[in-house]
């Protein structure tokens, strides 16, 4: 697995947060698609629009996780976007701690079991973080370029 080495949650002072944004959401499959689109736009909006699909994919993956694994009745998840000066951080968390996740290896017959493939994929790094209530699972992306002025 490929877990990095520190949690993502200590601040590095030398690459200060330039923006964030934590959005909740209702544990609904619909749901998955309002949390892809608004990320695209947003990494997009942040000057990155070359991540912004990769990170599209991202949360879709880890928000249909959430959703089917990670649903509990009356609970949100949530996802939460970082952007520093060197990388993208995205972070879904949901209500179910007790499962964490692990990337499977799928015959060519299954119809699932593929979702955390693509995310270590394209990940620079990414982890799972049990919180106090649940579980969070974040991912990476370092930053290539300067941003693009919009």
């Amino acid at each position: 697995m490929a877990f990095a080495p520190q949690d993502p949650r200590i601040p590095d002072p030398n690459d200060p947060v330039v923006h964030h944004d934590r959005v909740d959401y209702s544990p609904f499959p619909k749901s998955v698609t309002f949390a892809r689109r608004y990320t695209a736009r947003l990494v997009a909006h942040w000057g990155h629009p070359a991540l912004a699909d990769d990170a599209a994919l991202i949360v879709s993956e880890l928000a249909s996780n959430a959703v089917l694994h990670g649903g509990v009745p009356g609970r949100h998840f949530r996802v939460q976007l970082t952007l520093t000066k060197t990388l993208l951080r995205i972070a879904v968390s949901d209500a179910k701690g007790e499962r964490l996740p692990q990337p499977r290896r799928p015959t060519p017959d299954d119809k699932f079991g593929r979702g955390l493939l693509i995310v270590r994929a394209l990940a620079t790094r990414w982890g799972v973080r049990e919180r106090t209530v649940g579980k969070e699972v974040w991912v990476e992306l370092d930053l290539a370029t300067s941003p693009v002025e919009l």
